[in-house]
């Protein structure tokens, strides 16, 4: 193993530490051990209540910092305690490596290479799992984890489950809800979230089943991972995606938006048509607080642009909403039997007294505006690649 002074003096100037959380892995503890030191004694040794020789195995190394939690709290609630005690210490980064002797040390500057090229980012350790030795729970649960990410991220990873992971402290977040294995999802779904990158750097493994003990409990723990993925993608769909989208939308100029998405669209012209009815429609019907949620559903589901969907449902912007209101209950009293005159609706109340009214002529108005708002965007668009084309002849 490399003990090059480079190595000491990146990781120092980093600000960085090596986080190991351990549970009853004497077997492996002190052979790790002896390896990171070999490239830094910023340790933090998290004792997660073993029962084992691991607090006799600890008394060897005093230079490093340890902290003993009184009982097993899981692997999440120890990588939690270094966290803070690293921050508390001063540290930027930590790279967190398992005790169980399926990662080796000498990996370590791979990870604070990355950084020094590339800045910051939330790095995953990518093993091999395909090779030889790899027990077929490990891979299957890793195959399962990826595409979860991946649908609740949408960042494709070859590796979501590694424990060997370099952490810019100060870019994730401090509070965290899981505590077992589910937290190294949890923690790498809210980091992308957040906008840090995330990304997988390749890393050798070792599964020893001699010396290696695993506190994996495929049924326990795999149904606590299914629970928070669960929860994950509700968040994702109801809130982060709809979020992403308004963001990326909000960042083009009207200019841009109207060269890029509708007349540089590969969209077919009735297909920007209908995206922009639809939009029309959602935006004027009354589905109030819902609207942006159900135009980006209904446009993914019919397969329309979701741009110019969701910039036209913003029809219903607050000084038209008078007369969109307005609007509605003339073209209610028109449809419902025993309707009450606009004329004599005089105060809020009254409104709320006819709402029948309001609703079916809210309705009739959104399909009515999106059958004109269509068509009139076709017939634009059809001009407009004709004058396009005949500029070019």
């Amino acid at each position: 193993m490399s003990t090059a002074p480079r190595d000491y003096s990146s990781i120092a100037r980093l600000k960085c530490c090596v986080i190991i959380p351990t549970y009853n892995n004497h077997k492996t503890l002190k052979r790790v051990l002896d390896g990171v030191l070999q490239y830094t004694q910023n340790i933090i040794v998290v004792n997660d209540g073993a029962a084992d020789t691991t607090v006799e195995i600890l008394k060897e190394y005093p230079q490093i910092t340890q902290v003993h939690l009184p009982t097993n709290r899981g692997k999440g609630v120890a990588l939690r305690t270094g966290f803070k005690t690293a921050r508390e210490a001063g540290y930027n980064y930590a790279i967190t490596i398992d005790s169980d002797g399926q990662h080796f040390p000498d990996d370590i500057p791979v990870f604070i290479n990355a950084i020094e090229t590339e800045g910051d980012a939330l790095l995953i350790g990518s093993r091999n799992m395909a090779q030889e030795g790899v027990p077929k729970k490990s891979s299957f649960g890793n195959k399962f984890s990826n595409f979860w990410f991946w649908f609740e991220t949408g960042i494709k990873l070859e590796d979501t489950q590694s424990g060997y992971r370099l952490y810019p402290l100060n870019k994730i977040h401090t509070k965290y809800y899981t505590t077992k294995f589910e937290f190294e999802i949890e923690v790498i779904v809210r980091a992308a979230w957040k906008g840090l990158p995330v990304k997988n750097i390749p890393v050798k493994v070792l599964y020893d089943m001699n010396e290696r003990v695993s506190h994996f409990r495929p049924f326990k723990d795999f149904s606590r991972i299914s629970v928070l993925n669960t929860v994950l993608v509700v968040i994702s769909l109801l809130y982060i995606k709809p979020r992403d989208f308004i963001r990326s939308f909000k960042k083009k100029s009207l200019k841009q938006f109207f060269l890029e998405n509708v007349l540089e669209s590969g969209d077919s012209n009735a297909k920007k048509a209908l995206s922009i009815a639809l939009g029309v429609f959602i935006g004027i019907a009354p589905l109030w607080g819902f609207q942006t949620i159900l135009v980006l559903f209904l446009a993914y589901i019919l397969r329309l642009n979701k741009l110019i969907a969701f910039a036209f449902s913003n029809i219903s912007f607050p000084p038209v909403i008078p007369l969109i209101i307005y609007l509605s209950l003339q073209m209610g009293s028109l449809a419902v039997v025993g309707a009450t005159p606009i004329e004599k609706m005089s105060t809020m109340e009254a409104i709320k007294q006819n709402l029948t009214q309001y609703l079916a002529g809210s309705i009739l108005l959104a399909t009515l505006l999106a059958f004109v708002f269509g068509m009139a965007g076709y017939l634009i668009l059809i001009a407009l690649d004709k004058n396009k084309k005949h500029n070019n002849a």
